[in-house]
């Protein structure tokens, strides 16, 4: 689904788990049986890693047949069966961890987003991720953002210009840093600007940035800086971003909000597989 570099990262899962086999499923089930398993929900969350999960399986063994109950971003209820397997009993035992790990971790993040999401509605403000993810799993993690509703960022540092406090301090500044950057990229990238006071607001609109990042600034501060920019630039808030304080933002009218906590923050949902025969 993701291609080879998740399909690596799922072989790589597996040989960290399973190593030179798993002893005690080799000692315990004969390898000819073939048995059912059901994953159950044992709470309330909105499903995302699917297919993930049936890869980790597949790469076990490709005579295992699955059958979804549940599709990608459905809202599952406690108590609900999500995905069914069947198959060679070994490799059901083999997986089930490494793929449970994904469909946790991946369903834990867009069910924290789906939050998110639902707190902004009525408002023009999108939900969007950071780059704060699981080393290696950034692809994962950011498509789980989408499946519960929100928006990627960028990617990596190769695919957008984010100028921060640190460039700006290693620029000279604001104007500089901007000046510099208009040089030296392609004319069709935007220009981005994290700004933590309306001073510094000031200086990236007369540099002429297209996206100016509200960074830690009070709610007060931010209704200010978005009168301030009044529609000259995409104005994007972060910083500190729980539930409470996002609903806040997207009522200043801000057209983006960051959130590091969907990735670096949510707490894996509660599933089990249970073999059925």
């Amino acid at each position: 689904m993701f291609g080879p570099d998740v399909d690596e990262l799922i072989r790589h899962a597996l040989a960290e788990d399973v190593g030179p086999g798993d002893l005690t499923t080799r000692y315990t089930v004969d390898p000819t049986v073939v048995g059912k398993a059901e994953v159950v929900a044992k709470e309330d969350f909105v499903l995302c890693g699917a297919p993930t999960f049936m890869t980790v399986f597949m790469m076990l063994d490709d005579d295992i047949a699955f059958t979804p109950i549940k599709m990608e971003g459905d809202t599952v209820r406690k108590g609900e069966t999500v995905i069914t397997l069947e198959g060679p009993m070994d490799a059901l035992l083999t997986g089930e961890r490494v793929a449970l790990n994904f469909l946790q971790r991946l369903s834990g993040i867009a069910t924290l987003t789906s939050i998110y999401v639902d707190a902004v509605e009525g408002t023009k403000a999108r939900i969007l991720d950071t780059r704060k993810t699981t080393p290696g799993l950034r692809a994962l993690e950011k498509y789980a953002v989408m499946v519960g509703g929100g928006y990627n960022h960028r990617f990596g540092l190769f695919d957008g210009i984010l100028i921060k406090d640190n460039h700006i301090a290693a620029a000279g500044g604001i104007a500089n840093a901007v000046s510099l950057a208009k040089n030296g990229a392609p004319h069709t990238l935007k220009i981005e600007v994290e700004c933590s006071s309306i001073k510094e607001v000031k200086e990236a609109l007369k540099a002429g940035v297209d996206i100016i990042m509200l960074d830690n600034m009070e709610v007060g501060d931010i209704r200010k800086a978005v009168d301030l920019i009044g529609g000259k630039a995409t104005v994007e808030a972060s910083g500190n971003m729980t539930v409470e304080r996002a609903k806040a933002v997207a009522e200043t009218g801000v057209d983006l909000i960051s959130v590091g906590a969907l990735t670096h923050s949510a707490r894996a949902v509660d599933l089990s597989m249970k073999i059925k025969s």
